[in-house]
């Protein structure tokens, strides 16, 4: 009578991610700065939330910071889109007869956020004295 052999396997762990043909994956370098001041280092880092209702007038606008910023060499982190706020409203069509039906509406206010490092005199005041569209809220923090 023949003996069986039982191999033991291994399983193997695939670490390698296939990507399709053709497309391009470009690695971007961020630097790892903590936005805290730490012991011994005067880092300030310039932080700045920008919110506004529409999607494209907030990307103008956060390009528009960053354009300003980049002019003046200064070393910017973001901008990070911060997730969005939605604001449902549920309002009854008619007081009347058609009381059971109702329309819904919605507010979403869009984020991002900009960490600016070390900016000097002229970074601020180019930035204090920018114009951006009316319905972007800009929060500016010193950290």
């Amino acid at each position: 009578m023949p003996t069986k052999e039982t191999k033991t396997k291994k399983p193997v762990r695939n670490t390698t991610h296939n990507i399709a043909s053709g497309s391009k994956v470009k690695a971007i370098k961020i630097p790892k700065v903590s936005p805290k001041k730490e012991k011994g280092e005067g880092k300030v880092v310039l932080r700045i939330r920008v919110r506004a209702y529409e999607s494209k007038i907030l990307d103008a606008s956060v390009k528009q910071i960053i354009d300003t910023a980049v002019r003046y060499d200064a070393l910017i982190i973001g901008p990070v889109p911060l997730p969005t706020e939605i604001k449902k409203y549920t309002v009854n069509r008619s007081p009347f007869i058609y009381k059971n039906t109702r329309e819904q509406f919605e507010i979403r206010v869009h984020k991002r956020l900009i960490d600016i490092i070390n900016p000097n005199a002229k970074t601020v005041e180019a930035l204090t004295n920018l114009s951006l569209p009316s319905g972007v809220d800009i929060d500016v923090k010193m950290m």
